[in-house]
C-alpha cells in the first residue's frame, strides 16, 4: 500500500511540470488570440475613420492674416496695394473725425443751466467766463451770441445762426475724403477686373485655343480685385454713416441749445 502511494505521488511529481507548460501554453495562445483581435479592431478603425492628410493639417495651421496675405499676392500687389491705400486712409480720416466729433459732445442742459446761474449771479462777462471755459461748438455758439447782447437780441440770433454754419463746416470737415476713398475703392477693383479680363484675353489670343488653365489666372485677378475694393468701401461706408449721424446730432443739439439762450437772454433782459 506505501509503494503505491508512493508511486502515486512520484508520478503527481513527474507530471506537474508537464501541467505547468501546458497551461502556460494555453496561456500563451490566448493572449495571441487577443492581440490579435485588438490589432483587427484597430486596423477596422483605421479604415473606418476618415485619413488626415498633410495638406488639411496645414490648411488648419493657418491663420486669418495668412490666408489674407495670400490673397493679396494672388489678387497682384500692383492692383491690390492702391486699394490697401484706400482703405488706410480712409480709415485715419475717419478714425480722426469719430474722435474729434465725440470731444464735441456737450452736455447741453447743464451748460444752460450754468450759464443762467452765471447770469444771475454775475451778468454777461460771468456767463462769457463759463462757455468760454467749455470745450465744443455749442459753447463757442454760447460765447459769440453772448459777446453780441449789447447790440440787442436780433443781433445775438443772427450772430448764433452765422456762428452755428461756421461750426456745422468745421464738424464736417474730412468727411469728403472718405467719400472719395468709398467711390475709389470699388472702381480701382473694377480696374483690376477690367485689366484681368484683357490679359486673359491676351493669352487666349496667344495661345490659339481656350483652355482653363490660359483663363484662370487673368479672372482670379479680375474677382480678387473686385471682392477687395467692395470690402473696404463696405467698411468705410459704415464709418462715414457713424459720422453723418453723430454731426447731425451735434447740429441738433446746437440748434435746440440756441434756442433756449435766446430764451435766456430775453428773460434776463426783462428782469435788469
Amino acid at each position: 500500500m506505501r509503494k503505491l502511494i508512493a508511486l502515486f505521488m512520484l508520478s503527481g511529481i513527474l507530471m506537474n511540470p508537464v501541467i505547468s507548460k501546458a497551461q502556460d501554453a494555453v496561456d500563451q495562445d490566448t493572449a495571441v488570440v487577443d492581440t490579435t483581435e485588438v490589432v483587427q479592431e484597430e486596423a477596422e478603425v483605421e479604415e473606418t475613420s476618415p485619413a488626415i492628410t498633410d495638406d488639411e493639417i496645414v490648411e488648419e495651421e493657418r491663420g486669418f492674416h495668412q490666408i489674407i496675405k495670400d490673397k493679396f499676392i494672388e489678387g497682384d500687389p500692383a492692383f491690390m496695394t492702391p486699394v490697401l491705400i484706400c482703405l488706410i486712409l480712409g480709415l485715419a480720416v475717419a478714425l480722426e473725425r469719430i474722435i474729434t466729433l465725440n470731444l464735441s459732445t456737450t452736455n447741453t442742459k447743464k451748460l444752460l443751466a450754468r450759464v443762467e446761474e452765471a447770469l444771475e449771479q454775475g451778468g454777461i462777462e460771468a456767463a462769457k467766463d463759463v462757455t468760454r471755459n467749455t470745450k465744443g461748438p455749442v459753447a463757442s455758439i454760447f460765447t459769440q451770441g453772448l459777446m453780441r447782447y449789447s447790440e440787442g437780441i436780433d443781433m445775438v440770433e443772427k450772430s448764433i445762426i452765422a456762428y452755428g454754419s461756421v461750426e456745422m463746416g468745421r464738424l464736417e470737415k474730412g468727411l469728403v475724403w472718405i467719400s472719395l476713398f468709398i467711390s475709389l475703392a470699388p472702381m480701382l477693383g473694377f480696374m483690376g477686373t477690367v485689366i484681368g479680363m484683357i490679359g486673359a484675353f491676351d493669352s487666349i489670343e496667344a495661345a490659339g485655343d481656350i483652355s482653363p488653365s490660359l483663363v484662370a489666372g487673368g479672372i482670379k485677378i479680375a474677382l480678387l480685385t473686385t471682392v477687395a475694393g467692395l470690402i473696404v468701401a463696405i467698411i468705410l461706408q459704415l464709418f462715414y454713416n457713424y459720422c453723418v449721424a453723430k454731426i447731425d446730432s451735434l447740429v441738433n443739439d446746437m440748434e435746440d441749445a440756441s434756442i433756449s439762450l435766446v430764451d435766456i437772454l430775453v428773460k434776463y433782459k426783462l428782469t435788469r
